[in-house]
């Protein structure tokens, strides 16, 4: 067995990845980068082991789903990063506007680590869900909780279509997903697993989601107070997802929430809120954030990072004025 240098944990000694927190074992590939960085020219010694530049800030050495911004105006944009332990981000995400029906939609997806091609799950729920929404607006008449219902069900079905070749050491591919439609101030949200919908306002913050977890379950059932819960290494696992292994239990919980006055919609997932579990936290972060939604959700990015980025963050936002 071999030991993770950054978390400890004992591993097979033929593993390139830790298991726990997905750190590359590889003393090669830890090694420090030779290049200067590309923004500001700082040597080499300059840049810290997960590539920032301790001159500028700057990120190298970046792969293309690392790090995706989507900027549509100061009202509607979103962030996904890849965090500063994992090998990869598995998170993927999709933000639209539809001008001529004056439809937003976010859709934030988070493949399930211990599934295979994880991030592959995650990108073709996400596409799939969009595709639906877009197919659905082309019709003309559009029902919101009819268009993202049928649209979520077409992702299972994509996300089951992905092949997969059975091992015991794995699970076939899969993902968490919360998707909103915002038509005429009113949200349709959608979801299935652990990622979040919250609405934030002057007032406060409300969370809109769910998690389908095995916490909720037991409490919810009178098993366990959430305090007893929450001691049990399995109080994170969800309990509903998207992947041929949900036995058929892919079905989204849905509401509808009217958005009423100012505030932002967020959807997020738990690599960020792990940090800020209430959604009291959550208004704290965005508090007196000033830019539009691109730089609020950089921010929240940023914040997640800076408690140790153990996991893949997305974070995207559609803000509203005083209707």
């Amino acid at each position: 067995m071999t030991q993770c240098p950054a978390c400890s944990a004992a591993l097979p000694p033929e593993d390139v990845f830790c298991e726990e927190c997905g750190v590359r074992l590889s003393v090669e590939a830890e090694a420090p980068s030779n290049k200067a960085c590309a923004k500001c020219g700082a040597p080499a010694d300059e840049q810290d082991e997960s590539g920032f530049c301790l001159q500028c800030g700057f990120r190298s050495g970046l792969r293309e789903r690392d790090h995706i911004e989507i900027d549509l105006g100061p009202d509607l944009g979103g962030v996904t990063d890849r965090g500063l332990r994992h090998h990869r981000n598995e998170d993927y995400f999709a933000i639209e506007f539809i001008d001529a029906a004056a439809v937003q939609a976010l859709i934030v997806c988070d493949g399930v680590s211990s599934s295979s091609d994880a991030d592959l799950a995650s990108k073709t729920a996400a596409e799939a869900v969009w595709l639906s929404l877009a197919e659905a607006l082309g019709k003309g008449k559009f029902d919101s909780a009819d268009a993202l219902r049928s649209a979520i069900q077409k992702a299972q079905k994509a996300v089951c279509a992905i092949p997969y070749q059975e091992r015991e050491d794995t699970n076939p591919p899969s993902t968490t997903i919360v998707s909103a439609v915002v038509v005429n101030r009113v949200a349709t949200v959608a979801w299935a697993g652990d990622s979040r919908a919250y609405w934030i306002n002057p007032d406060g913050a409300q969370q809109l989601t769910t998690d389908d977890s095995w916490l909720n379950s037991v409490v919810r059932s009178g098993q366990m107070t959430e305090e007893e819960a929450l001691q049990s290494r399995e109080a994170h696992a969800i309990t509903k997802w998207l992947g041929r292994d949900s036995n058929g239990n892919f079905e989204s919980s849905m509401i509808e929430v009217p958005l009423n006055g100012p505030g932002m919609l967020l959807l997020c997932t738990d690599g960020l809120w792990n940090f800020a579990p209430r959604a009291a936290d959550i208004a704290a972060l965005t508090a007196g954030v000033e830019g539009g939604a691109l730089s609020i959700s950089r921010k929240l990015v940023e914040f997640a990072i800076g408690c140790g980025g153990i996991d893949n963050i997305t974070a995207g936002i559609a803000r509203f004025s005083e209707a």
